[in-house]
């Protein structure tokens, strides 16, 4: 069987699909567990959570009490089919201790991601090594932390030996680096110096 060599093959264009096609019928729901210590943070933050959901991402939101858990729900007024993950980044950014501030950024800017990890899952650390890799992340009085913080413009909370980190993912993979190489034992110093000459090049490249 011979082939026709004029045949041409076109690609297949496919029109953009649109929001309300997106929808689904069914309305979407998402739960956030609220740990024990960040109750009293959560009554006292709770209408600057509440305003942004609401007002902006146009989702209903509650606080279930029996089962500690924040309940977001999309409604016929919610234009965006991502408004509920961006809903739930937040309040879990919330729950993992950043500043309700920090956390806003979430709802207002898309290349924004959240990333936790522990000192374990870098190096095996016990006792009192486990304490001087965490004051080392840490500096004298926050100094290192607020140091890796500015330079690579991201948020970092440190909860025991767990780390989360706020930040769009470039800056994140810069900062993640300079813990990484702290929690190893590099003097903060040469950290910093590494640290400054990548920012200095990212911003550089952008």
């Amino acid at each position: 069987m011979e082939l026709d060599e004029d045949v041409s093959f076109k690609k297949p264009s496919f029109p953009p699909i649109s929001k309300e096609k997106l929808k689904s019928d069914k309305n979407e729901m998402r739960k956030v567990p609220i740990p024990p210590h960040r109750y009293t943070p959560l009554k006292e933050n709770w209408m600057k959570l509440y305003t942004p959901i609401v007002e902006q991402l146009k989702l209903q939101v509650r606080f279930n009490v029996k089962t500690r858990t924040v309940e977001l729900k999309t409604s016929p007024e919610t234009a965006d089919v991502g408004s509920i993950q961006k809903a739930a980044d937040f309040v879990k950014a919330f729950t993992l201790g950043f500043d309700i501030d920090d956390c806003l950024a979430l709802v207002r800017l898309d290349d924004l991601f959240l990333e936790t990890f522990e000192i374990a899952d870098v190096k095996t650390l016990k006792g009192d090594h486990l304490a001087r890799a965490i004051g080392r992340i840490a500096g004298k009085g926050g100094r290192t932390k607020y140091t890796i913080e500015n330079v690579t413009k991201t948020r970092i909370v440190l909860a025991d030996s767990k780390i989360h980190i706020l930040g769009s993912f470039q800056n994140m993979r810069i900062a993640r680096t300079a813990i990484c190489n702290l929690i190893l034992g590099s003097p903060p110093a040469k950290v910093y110096g590494k640290m400054r000459t990548v920012a200095s090049r990212m911003s550089e490249r952008f």
